[in-house]
């Protein structure tokens, strides 16, 4: 069978894709070159990563270019939330047909709001990302955390619940790194400063640009 190079780049690889081309719900939102692996089908991401995503929310899972998404990795949407301002956390609403209810059935649970992914962040494998979270540029989630806080750009966290381990780089390296924003740059500066951009070398990048 012909591979499509526009959903699986590499070369006799079928479980790492670019995820923004192999996904088919306007609800989520996926950058240029963002990659999804799958040790079983990386194009069933919308439908075993993404859950309780019901269209009745109209909520939305938006991930920034370059990140790096690893398998089992899961999206807990706003459907998966139950109300806890009411006396019981039953979903009547959802169930309104058996109790004669004329509610709407978004009341059943707490809107958190978006999940909102950076860009060139890094979601280890079977990590939890709570309904509401915001994760910043250059992020890394580490294996099997359960994030359920926003995590902070260029920062490393882990645990259950997730927790920050440390910053990647010093602050003021981080300033450079959010005003520079590499990855709105064409394939052709981006080539032109790969080199400096895997060494970490910031004061190279810096002459170079």
């Amino acid at each position: 069978m012909t591979q499509n190079k526009s959903q699986f780049p590499r070369e006799n690889d079928r479980q790492t894709c670019y995820l923004k081309n192999c996904i088919t719900n306007p609800n989520i939102e996926v950058g240029d070159y963002t990659i999804y692996h799958d040790f079983e089908n990386p194009l069933d991401f919308e439908w075993n990563n993404v859950l309780y995503h019901y269209p009745i929310n109209n909520d939305k899972l938006i991930i920034g270019k370059f990140c790096s998404i690893a398998h089992g990795a899961k999206f807990i949407m706003n459907g998966a939330n139950h109300t806890i301002g009411s006396l019981s956390t039953y979903p009547f609403p959802v169930m309104k047909c058996e109790w004669d209810l004329d509610i709407a059935v978004t009341e059943a649970w707490d809107n958190k709001g978006n999940i909102i992914i950076g860009n060139d962040v890094w979601i280890g494998y079977e990590a939890i990302v709570m309904a509401g979270v915001t994760i910043g540029d250059g992020a890394i989630i580490a294996s099997r955390a359960l994030v359920n806080k926003d995590v902070a750009p260029y920062s490393i966290v882990g645990g259950m619940p997730a927790r920050e381990i440390r910053k990647r780089f010093n602050d003021q390296q981080i300033s450079f790194l959010l005003d520079l924003k590499w990855w709105n740059w064409d394939k052709t500066k981006i080539n032109n400063n790969i080199d400096f951009i895997l060494k970490g070398d910031f004061e190279e990048l810096k002459r170079n640009i």
